[in-house]
């Protein structure tokens, strides 16, 4: 169901025109959605809808601090690496190379799936996430632009039974707790 019906239940209030009021609305409407998908559908960014989810469910790190944090992530072992656009979600598991800065790039090569160049420059913003998502918890490591939007996320995996894998959550919430 789109946002807007869940908006504006008929014979009620006109709807809301403030972007941001319809955004809390949304969220709470459907506190597990895809945060995505209430963006574009508001017409806001990514990372507006996740400022204003509720603040237990993200916390953030400054940009400075993107080596530091890919460097820790990078010990994980094997991750879910996501890219997320209006036209794919490309996700792949691998362990994140360790990187180095060239050309104007976080360079990372290794033997692993997850390779390439990032533009590290362009990340202003780094949330830690840990919010339902389809009725499950999630936690991510979720790398933003200047314009809001998600360059990359870095999930912690599930187990066979689908269930959060305890040594990448323990690590995960040594991050939210001690990474600064």
């Amino acid at each position: 169901m789109p946002i807007s019906q869940a908006l504006a239940p008929a014979g009620q209030e006109p709807p809301v025109t403030d972007p941001m009021e319809r955004v809390r609305q949304a969220l709470a409407a459907k506190p597990d959605g895809v945060i995505e998908a209430i963006a574009r559908e508001v017409g806001v960014s990514t990372l507006a809808v996740l400022e204003a989810a509720p603040e237990e469910q993200r916390r953030f790190i400054p940009a400075e601090r993107f080596e530091a944090l890919w460097l820790e992530l990078s010990s994980w072992g094997t991750v879910l690496f996501i890219v997320h656009t209006p036209d794919i979600v490309l996700e792949c598991e691998g362990s994140l190379p360790v990187g180095s800065f060239g050309h104007g790039y976080y360079n990372i090569h290794g033997d692993s799936p997850i390779g390439g160049h990032i533009k590290a420059g362009n990340c202003t913003r780094i949330a830690l996430v840990d919010r339902q998502f389809h009725g499950r918890r999630s936690c991510s490591v979720q790398f933003f632009n200047g314009a809001g939007e998600a360059m990359f996320k870095v999930f912690v995996r599930r187990d066979e039974q689908r269930a959060l894998l305890a040594d990448q959550v323990a690590r995960f919430e040594a991050l939210q707790r001690d990474f600064v």
